[in-house]
């Protein structure tokens, strides 16, 4: 009788270890595939809007500051630069958009020119950031 109870007790466990597995697994996976917010790296003082709407998916954050430096994803680059900088981290999330953060005292020419660049690398979905009024 005591043999019997005894292998009763050994079938009833249940390993644990695949359904672990599994789990971390997954966990990686999110991980892996998961968006990261790329930052411009600088903060600006963003001109006023009335019409500002949130963007959801913005995935490159582009900032241009009054003394002409454009900063992509916390470093410094040159206007010709910025093409393939772009083409670069869309790669990398091609569902996400761009959002060119420029300081209300940029120079109007500038941010065009950095527009036009993200517009040749390919980027449809372009934002222009301002704070809501």
């Amino acid at each position: 009788m005591r043999d019997h109870a005894q292998k009763n007790d050994e079938e009833a466990q249940i390993d644990l270890t695949p359904m672990l597995d599994v789990v971390f697994i997954m966990l990686i996976f999110f991980i892996v595939t998961a968006v990261f917010v790329k930052e411009a790296g600088i903060n600006v003082v963003k001109p006023e809007a009335q019409t500002a709407r949130i963007q959801r998916q913005v995935s490159i954050l582009i900032a241009v500051r009054p003394n002409d430096e454009i900063w992509i994803n916390r470093s410094k680059v040159e206007l010709n630069a910025v093409r393939t900088n772009v083409e670069k981290l869309h790669a990398e999330n091609p569902k996400g958009t761009v959002a060119i953060q420029a300081d209300k005292e940029s120079k109007a020419g500038l941010v065009m020119k950095v527009y036009d660049a993200v517009r040749s690398a390919g980027v449809e979905k372009i934002a222009i950031a301002a704070e809501r009024t």
